[in-house]
């Protein structure tokens, strides 16, 4: 599995999308698995990387400036120019701003490692650009859509999100390297958890799939879908040069500059799902524009691991 990573993820969300065509009955049981899946597989990830490791990281300097700036700088001024064409419809909008704004930190990593990208100081990164998008990204919401999303909006659910998917698994998994530190038992459970990323990452995707795929057909957002799709491409396209050019101004060795790229150009769809998913009805269709963009990245990725070491070839 940890060989075909891609395929495996392109085969859930195949299979998920199936379910959810053949079965749509099963969406809303699978639903509520959603943020259960994700816990656990943040927790996978934080285990992954020591805390002594995490703390190091916060004074990687230039790396952790430049994914700081491409994805909190960059990224926001790329969509606040794609904005303006965006559909009217607010749930639409409010879909590609919470998607687009929030930066992947789960299948990044495996994405930028294929790559050649510097998956290490990128995994021991994603605490911090977790915590950093749910502090910052009501300001953004703010910024784009007006007072008016404190009638629509709720903060409850953005504090669930951060106790649930970022506190509660990064603990555990603090816990867990003092307990592998201490007892050989300890290590042996860890070791079997970390084989346990890949398939926890391909149930999130099937989760996603087969819960939010049927809502297609009882909203009627197919042309919403359809509408934002070119704006996901444009976003990949632009983002592979944007990050591209931070990394040459933080001059980063080629490793960390591919890193660079991948993190500015993945959004973190399954995190902000469980967000999307608690906004009130009359702004349902965001959960499913969120999905959608899941799929085209997945798709981008794909790419990207081709493209990429093409855009910073290694240096002689």
């Amino acid at each position: 599995m940890e060989r075909h990573q891609v395929a495996v993820y392109v085969g859930a969300l195949a299979a998920g999308g199936l379910v959810g065509r053949f079965a749509p009955d099963a969406g809303p049981g699978l639903e509520h698995a959603i943020n259960p899946a994700l816990a656990a597989l943040l927790y996978v990830t934080f285990l992954q990387v020591p805390a002594a490791e995490l703390w190091r990281s916060l004074r990687a300097g230039r790396f952790l400036a430049a994914a700081l700036v491409v994805n909190f700088v960059v990224v926001p001024l790329v969509v606040a120019a794609m904005f303006a064409f965006l559909p009217d419809e607010q749930a639409v909008r409010v879909g590609v701003l919470l998607v687009l704004l929030a930066p992947c930190i789960d299948y990044v990593i495996v994405f930028s490692g294929l790559a050649g990208g510097d998956n290490q100081r990128l995994l021991a990164a994603t605490p911090l650009l977790l915590l950093a998008q749910m502090v910052l990204l009501p300001g953004y919401l703010f910024l784009f859509l007006g007072p008016g999303l404190a009638d629509v909006v709720e903060a409850g659910p953005f504090v669930e999100a951060f106790v649930v998917l970022i506190v509660i698994p990064l603990v555990l998994a603090w816990l867990t390297q003092a307990w592998t530190a201490r007892r050989p038992a300890g290590r042996k459970a860890a070791d079997a958890m970390g084989t346990a990323m890949v398939p926890l990452m391909a149930a999130v995707l099937f989760t996603v799939a087969a819960s939010q795929l049927p809502k297609l057909g009882d909203t009627g957002s197919v042309a919403y879908v359809a509408r934002v799709v070119p704006f996901y491409v444009l976003f990949l396209v632009v983002m592979a040069f944007a990050g591209l050019g931070v990394a040459r101004a933080f001059r980063l060795d080629v490793p960390a500059g591919r890193a660079i790229v991948f993190t500015g150009a993945t959004r973190n769809s399954l995190v902000v799902l469980p967000l999307a998913l608690a906004l009130p009805d009359a702004l349902a269709v965001a959960a499913v524009v969120v999905v959608a963009q899941t799929l085209v990245e997945v798709i981008g990725m794909v790419a990207y691991v081709r493209v990429v070491p093409r855009l910073l070839p290694p240096r002689d």
